[in-house]
């Protein structure tokens, strides 16, 4: 059997960046523009407004992200949009030192991150405006939005909760 090629870092970005065949030669989808159809196109638009969407199933009620037309807990398709909260807490972390993808490459290190929505649902992000040595498994989080990179449209990333830094504020008399 011949051995599958590895892909090079070239190949790869040309993946992350393909532009689909019905977009114009001005619009690209990049790693870190949204793929934004009919379907995703509330969510998107929510996040550009500073709200967090999450889809919930109305046969059983469990709300569910990444966003889905159906539900993957019973597989209805009676699922619609709903506010989040925006409230997490820090599930796991990894701090990325090196990634050779635009925009990625800009920013490292950044801190890329699982969090437990207060929904139920879980979900990948980014932590923002945290030390490294500050982050804890279970610590309070709340969304924010970073905007810029695709127009008209804002990502949704997490950050420390307010009140979790003011009560840590108040226990080391800062």
């Amino acid at each position: 059997m011949p051995a599958t090629p590895t892909p090079t870092p070239t190949a790869i970005a040309t993946f992350a960046t393909a532009t689909p065949a019905t977009a114009s030669p001005t619009s690209r989808t990049t790693a870190a523009a949204p793929d934004v159809d009919a379907f995703t196109r509330p969510y998107w638009e929510a996040a550009a407004r500073g709200s967090l969407l999450l889809r919930r199933c109305l046969a059983c009620a469990k709300a569910h992200h990444y966003p889905r037309e159906f539900c993957p807990y019973c597989w209805s398709e009676d699922v619609g949009w709903e506010p989040a909260s925006g409230r997490a807490t820090l599930y796991t972390w990894s701090v990325v030192h090196r990634n050779d993808l635009p925009p990625f490459g800009e920013r490292v290190p950044y801190v890329a991150a699982v969090v437990d929505l207060a929904e139920g649902p879980r979900m990948m992000t980014e932590v923002v405006d945290c030390e490294e040595a500050e982050l804890r498994i279970g610590m309070a989080l709340e969304v924010t939005f970073r905007d810029g990179e695709a127009e008209g449209y804002a990502v949704p990333v997490f950050r420390e909760a307010q009140e979790a830094r003011a009560s840590w504020g108040a226990r080391v008399g800062g």
